[in-house]
């Protein structure tokens, strides 16, 4: 039937709507009226895909693994030595360089690594030392051997023959020598600027195991004369200090022991080269 002042095409019947919608509608009864409400169904969302889900999540990275352990508590060597000094430059460590990785070597490391975020494991790692490469400077000879231990430079034609304390200044070592055979070496330390340690071949001329300076009051124990007032002899403040300081031109050693052996070796009279 057509409504008056409707249009044609606006009037589609309930069967027609249903069908379009998916709608279920409940035919009439008997008496030509409905009873029960329209019941319409939706279709449902799709079930998500597991498969799907699982490609979109980001794969995981695998553990980045721990840096390469260059030297640790009881290593030794130039590797080493070139550590304590590149330490000693950014003030970590004070001792040394020895070229031996000892306790204070590994807490020197250990707190370099807390101040720059990095595992305190007190252990000298790659990633530990390119940041100590980045803040320091290759380190030359000298801070390399502040307390000794630098190899002995080649003997003075002057020490092959008879029995010679062979000192050389560019090594900072003495060589005992027994025709021209090395007996013993040990690190040395020499004059200042104002107090310099006199160069040439001299001969120990006194000996004096328990002596102390008349002119500086200091101890000079182990001293053997060749020169005037310089000796070589133990000096305490070289033990400790290394190549901070300086002696009033005598030639101090470090090492108590080896000076001890050698001033019971060598005699009056035994020749002195000290030489560059």
């Amino acid at each position: 039937m057509r409504i008056p002042g409707r249009p044609a095409a606006l009037l589609v019947s309930a069967a027609a709507l249903a069908a379009l919608c998916g709608c279920t509608v409940q035919p009439p009864d008997a008496d030509g009226k409905h009873h029960s409400p329209v019941r319409v169904q939706l279709p449902s969302s799709p079930a998500p895909d597991p498969t799907r889900t699982a490609e979109r999540t980001p794969a995981a990275q695998p553990a980045r693994p721990a840096p390469r352990v260059l030297w640790s508590r009881g290593d030794s060597g130039p590797g080493v030595r070139e550590l304590q000094a590149r330490l000693r430059q950014v003030a970590w460590l004070f001792d040394g360089p020895t070229g031996t990785y000892d306790d204070l070597t590994e807490q020197a490391v250990r707190g370099f690594q807390g101040k720059r975020g990095l595992p305190r494991t007190g252990e000298l790692d790659t990633v530990t030392w390119q940041r100590l490469l980045a803040m320091t400077h290759r380190p030359g000879q000298w801070e390399l051997y502040l307390m000794g231990g630098q190899p002995a430079a080649a003997p003075d034609p002057r020490c092959l023959t008879g029995r010679v304390l062979c000192i050389s200044k560019t090594s900072r070592t003495l060589r005992w020598m027994i025709d021209g055979r090395t007996v013993e070496t040990v690190s040395v330390r020499f004059g200042t600027q104002y107090t310099p340690t006199r160069e040439g071949v001299f001969h120990v001329y006194w000996k004096s195991r328990h002596h102390v300076s008349t002119l500086y009051h200091s101890p000079m124990p182990y001293a053997m004369f060749f020169s005037g007032g310089q000796a070589v002899h133990y000096s305490y403040d070289f033990a400790a200090r290394g190549y901070a300081g300086g002696s009033h031109g005598c030639v101090n050693v470090r090492d108590e022991a080896a000076i001890a052996r050698l001033f019971a070796q060598v005699g009056i009279g035994d020749k002195v080269v000290v030489y560059w």
